[in-house]
């Protein structure tokens, strides 16, 4: 079986690449806008690489040969930064995924896995677990919902006009992993986070939405990168098309991330941290905007029946075991060889903070 992998070398294509290095029938094409280096190691180094900047029209047609004799392909490339240049994030979140489907159907690849996300869906009930039914428009002004959203309903047409092509959407929870450390520190915490508190018992205050019933709160469904790599490979070597939630178990909120790091839950109105990330990110201390706060309080609670059912998944870590791995990986500066894990060095201003 030979797959190709968009998106090779971030979090979750390095997660697929361990998981498929275990895997001697299926050949791997990694596609990347950087390659990784030769000395990379594991698992990068059993991969055959093209380089390509998705978002370029240029990539088209040869992607499209280097697509062809795939049996399917892995899309996981997306661009969650740099936030305050959002024209450049939809070249390469939008563009980068048209692209992707008209090489394919170019080549004649005939299976789509598309990352797909929580943040596609519409807000939820706060009381309830949704599953794959619920609409997908998206959540109000968070960029990265849209593009979410406008790239399933591309999907979705598609698929209509062209009935050669399946689609598989796994809308996934976040995806935590200790190699995901230094990456996650650079892409929402900001270089002056002080990454060092995250150590069990050194940080005294996490912040916690007052419990309101009914009310929108902060709490998240996230999945241990190694879950959500065994999901999309069940869903590259089966036959089910359609969406899948995937996401372990507890939900996590204020309470539940306090108790893991040893702190207390301090109760602290969304709209405070919302106003307090918002002057964060215009004076470019934090790379992350309020948005990713708005998002988070209002997508729904997923279901995960369908995957269990219909694709055999079941998560083998729980949320709190996957939450443990990130914050250690963070604390440690932890990475991989592959271009987006790579560890940065400590600066002074960080030390200093």
């Amino acid at each position: 079986m030979r797959i190709a992998i968009t998106g090779a070398t971030g979090n979750v294509g390095t997660a697929l690449l361990r998981r498929l290095a275990g895997e001697p029938d299926i050949e791997v094409i990694g596609i990347a806008r950087r390659r990784p280096a030769p000395e990379a190691g594991p698992p990068y180094d059993r991969v055959r690489w093209h380089a390509a900047d998705l978002g370029d029209p240029a990539c088209l047609h040869p992607l499209a040969e280097e697509l062809a004799g795939a049996d399917a392909v892995v899309h996981l490339a997306w661009q969650v930064q740099p936030s305050h240049h959002r024209a450049q994030l939809r070249r390469a979140n939008l563009n980068g995924s048209r692209h992707v489907v008209n090489a394919m159907l170019a080549a004649g690849v005939p299976k789509l896995v598309y990352a797909s996300s929580v943040g596609t869906y519409a807000p939820g009930p706060t009381d309830a677990r949704v599953d794959e039914n619920w609409p997908v428009t998206g959540i109000g002004r968070s960029g990265y919902s849209a593009d979410k959203a406008a790239v399933e309903a591309m999907l979705t047409a598609a698929e209509r006009d062209y009935p050669v092509l399946r689609v598989t959407r796994l809308r996934t929870a976040l995806v935590l992993q200790h190699d995901a450390g230094a990456e996650i520190t650079r892409y929402f915490l900001g270089r002056f986070a002080p990454a060092s508190l995250l150590r069990p018992g050194r940080l005294p205050v996490v912040p916690r939405h007052p419990v309101v019933p009914r009310h929108r709160r902060l709490r998240v469904q996230v999945v241990h990168a190694d879950d959500a790599a065994e999901a999309y490979l069940r869903a590259v070597r089966g036959d089910r098309s359609g969406a899948f939630n995937i996401a372990a178990e507890p939900v996590l909120d204020g309470t539940v991330v306090a108790a893991e790091l040893g702190g207390w839950a301090a109760p602290l109105p969304l709209a405070l941290l919302r106003l307090l990330n918002r002057a964060a990110w215009r004076s470019r201390l934090v790379p992350a905007d309020e948005r990713w706060l708005e998002m988070g309080a209002a997508v729904p609670l997923m279901d995960c029946s369908r995957a269990d059912r219909e694709l055999g998944w079941r998560p083998r870590r729980n949320a709190r075991e996957a939450l443990r791995d990130l914050v250690a990986g963070i604390a440690a500066g932890a990475g991989t060889g592959g271009p987006p894990l790579r560890p940065g060095r400590e600066t002074p201003d960080r030390r200093a903070a």
